[in-house]
């Protein structure tokens, strides 16, 4: 019997115009950073965004953007707060600062479910800050929403792009679309731009280290004063 929340999907998501998943191969190279200044970026140009925090296990955009005291409200499904210019849903708000373990076809399952019931309404833009790796939640999400682009995150290290190329192969050979790699926490290695335009896809540009970032998490407006903050507005007109 075909699971019936399957067709309520497409329906939430029909007024959303584009939906872009940050994703990396690997955790610790900065994409949840990436996918939050993204979307107050998006967000300070008059865009409408969305905000998914799609990592049940490690869920940490509440941290970096300081989202506390909001909760979804409940009617015919659940509506995200707006908040600091975002609509924004995570799992902490119901699993608090709780761990989540989740196994197999309870990934599967929290997924459908989280997407069948909310209420995205009208967007612009729904960046969904996924998990790392090439599990069941990238598999589950290239498979419920067909129009789904990825936006790859890495570091210059050799072993964090290897698992970008694998994504690369994967995405490539199930004909999703991405929009190109971001290189995060760059030191001084021209090599990553190189090996990316080799594998096929766009080199978006990169964001240096930045001492000060730290400090700022929590507290979006000092996140918007950081080298990080200014060097990926120059990447989201790529977007």
């Amino acid at each position: 019997m075909s699971d019936p929340r399957l067709e309520v999907i497409g329906r939430r998501l029909e007024k959303v115009e584009q939906i872009i998943a940050v994703s990396s191969g690997k955790g610790g190279v900065g994409k949840s950073v990436v996918a939050s200044t993204l979307s107050l970026e998006l967000s300070s140009r008059g865009h409408s965004v969305g905000l998914l925090d799609l990592d049940f296990t490690s869920p940490s955009t509440h941290v970096i953007l300081g989202i506390q005291g909001v909760f979804p409200e409940e009617e015919y499904g659940i509506i995200p707060p707006l908040t600091k210019g975002l609509r924004y849903l995570s799992i902490t708000f119901y699993a608090l600062d709780r761990p989540a373990p989740l196994r197999g076809s309870e990934v599967s399952d929290a997924i459908i479910e989280l997407l069948a019931i909310t209420r995205w309404e009208e967007l612009d833009y729904l960046i969904i800050d996924m998990p790392p790796g090439m599990g069941d939640a990238t598999l589950d999400m290239i498979r419920l929403i067909p129009r789904i682009k990825f936006l790859l995150v890495s570091t210059p290290s050799k072993v964090a792009y290897e698992t970008i190329r694998k994504q690369l192969t994967l995405l490539n050979w199930l004909d999703v679309p991405v929009i190109g790699v971001i290189e995060n926490m760059v030191m001084r290695s021209p090599r990553l731009r190189s090996q990316v335009e080799e594998d096929g896809a766009e080199y978006l540009g990169s964001t240096n280290y930045d001492p000060d970032l730290e400090e700022a998490l929590g507290d979006i407006e000092r996140l918007k004063k950081t080298v990080l903050y200014a060097e990926l507005t120059k990447i989201a007109d790529h977007i």
